[in-house]
């Protein structure tokens, strides 16, 4: 049976540890800590050019377990369970029922993470499948929105030169997307280089540089090379978050292009107000457009996901956002315009809405919803999710 390098490096890493000392290892695992959390989410999707409705009843049910440290080694396995409840009135994107809006939870067991971490000082390294998420998950993320997580195989090393500068790489040759084994793209095979350095400049001042280098074996358009730069900072009461990136093709990618990316947003809290202003931009040529492939795109342009893959043309996205907690509710509203980066095209609107609450220390209700206006782009759609969390 041939096995793959992921399988064989977390091999040689369990061979190897026991020779340290069996009766410690024994110890670090009898001494370890297991967890478990469930996540149960209602979504309703109604969206014009489609007859049906989609009503996603799902239920994530996830054990972790992380050993004691051994040696400065410690073993992390992470197992999740996405099951529906009820009848699949939603295209999950395999289960064929195409006549209704997608919800992206395919049912399924999946071995979420498995990997071995070595921390001393300020050095750290993880081999394995695990989760990475690079500042805002704008270009690397785990997608934590959707009930089957998004990880990756590989290595990641860290290493804190001071208590200002970080700097972080990774090497990839797997990406377990969010669509779950039986589907035709449920993993992105290549090699894939994440390069990420930070720095205070001063206090309350960072600064990070970035270059990810994907080239995807079985998605050749999506492979990418991108570098920039991202600021963090608070001036009085005021936070600013800015960033500037530049994108071409890499790897075996046909389409000759280049785009760039730029975010300038504002943010702070007046009484109890929370409150944000921003323009994200996502440029585009004649032969492509800004694409960020391993991005928790969720968490940008909108709940709706209307804009998952950036259309040809590119996109802007201006935003107000307001917040703020009535009785213990988190309360967040957000405004979002859409237009193209080329050729003056109008994509839409849209309103977000959501509501937290804790209702104990480990159950947590979440009410969101989402209403996107089309213009020149995509179809009207409207999204409620009702989503009840539990960590045991």
């Amino acid at each position: 049976m041939q096995r793959s390098p992921l399988t064989l490096a977390m091999l040689a890493a369990f061979t190897f540890s026991p020779l340290q000392a069996a009766d410690s290892l024994s110890d670090a695992i009898g001494s370890g800590k297991a967890a478990v959390d469930f996540r149960y989410r209602l979504e309703m999707v109604d969206q014009d050019g489609l007859d049906e409705q989609a009503w996603a009843n799902t239920l994530r049910s996830r054990f972790n377990y992380q050993s004691a440290p051994y040696r400065h080694l410690t073993a992390t396995l992470e197992l999740d369970n996405v099951s529906s409840l009820g009848a699949e009135r939603y295209n999950s994107t395999v289960n064929g029922n195409t006549d209704r809006p997608v919800v992206a939870d395919p049912t399924g067991t999946e071995l979420n993470q498995a990997y071995l971490s070595y921390k001393q000082d300020n050095l750290s390294l993880h081999l394995g499948r695990q989760r990475i998420n690079l500042d805002d998950q704008r270009f690397v993320g785990g997608v934590g929105w959707r009930q089957n997580e998004q990880t990756y195989d590989g290595y990641r090393i860290s290493y804190q030169a001071s208590d200002r500068v970080g700097l972080d790489y990774s090497y990839l040759f797997n990406v377990n997307r969010i669509f779950g084994e039986d589907s035709a793209g449920s993993d992105l095979h290549g090699n894939i280089h994440l390069l990420n350095a930070s720095g205070q400049i001063a206090d309350g001042h960072k600064l990070t540089a970035f270059g990810y280098w994907m080239d995807f074996d079985n998605a050749a358009t999506l492979s990418n090379q991108t570098q920039g730069l991202r600021y963090q900072g608070q001036v009085g009461v005021v936070s600013i978050t800015a960033s500037l990136a530049w994108q071409q093709e890499y790897g075996d990618n046909p389409r000759d292009y280049q785009a760039s990316y730029s975010l300038v947003e504002i943010g702070g809290k007046h009484s109890s107000v929370r409150w944000k202003l921003g323009q994200e931009v996502l440029g585009a040529d004649e032969n492509g457009s800004f694409i960020t492939p391993l991005a928790t795109l969720h968490k940008f342009q909108g709940f709706a996901d209307k804009f998952l893959s950036t259309p040809a043309q590119g996109i802007q996205d201006r935003y107000l956002g307001l917040g703020t907690d009535l009785a213990g509710v988190k309360v967040d509203l957000t405004y979002h315009s859409f237009d193209s980066d080329r050729q003056n095209l109008d994509y839409g609107s849209e309103w977000d809405l959501s509501a937290g609450y804790a209702l104990t220390s480990k159950l947590g209700l979440l009410v969101k919803g989402a209403w996107y206006e089309a213009e020149e782009l995509a179809t009207d759609t409207s999204k409620i999710w009702l989503m009840l969390s539990l960590k045991i």
